[in-house]
């Protein structure tokens, strides 16, 4: 057994969030500036769900190698290189969007802020509420009862 169904609990209330990040984000930001503000809180939202994303896949492909011997290498550099595709994109997005005058810098940094904390959230609570045995794929001795074992 592994922890697939947490990781996919993960995503799935990682989605709700965003929506729901979105819906209050784009409400407040079209409120404060209008277009631009929802467009921003849309921005900043996505940006959140992406990097749940990319997280959560690289772990679910990476345990996809959980029988072989390099399990652990390939976990860590499947997992490594996620993170590093998640700092690139951060940096390309980051520089593209600080000089655009169509969205609102702060209900972007906001909402992407919300997004991160938000989803950093709900990761502890599907890892704190999934069921995760500490042993698997172990074959325990069938128990005789004494009272049926043959007389010796």
């Amino acid at each position: 057994m592994n922890a697939n169904p947490i990781f996919k609990k993960s995503l799935i209330w990682g989605g709700l969030l965003a929506l729901a990040i979105a819906i209050v984000g784009g409400v407040i930001g079209g409120l404060v500036d209008g277009s631009r503000g929802v467009i921003s809180a849309l921005i900043g939202t996505a940006m959140a769900a992406v990097f749940l994303g990319i997280t959560v896949a690289s772990i679910l492909i990476a345990n996809r190698y959980s029988k072989s011997d390099l399990y652990v290498p390939i976990f860590f550099g499947v997992v490594m290189g996620g993170w590093i595709v998640k700092f690139v994109l951060f940096l390309i997005l980051a520089w593209n969007l600080s000089g655009a005058d169509w969205i609102n810098k702060t209900v972007l940094l906001l909402c992407l802020i919300v997004g991160v904390i938000g989803t950093l959230v709900v990761d502890c609570v599907a890892v704190a509420k999934g069921r995760l045995p500490a042993v698997s794929d172990i074959e325990l001795p069938k128990y005789v009862d004494p009272d049926d074992a043959p007389a010796s």
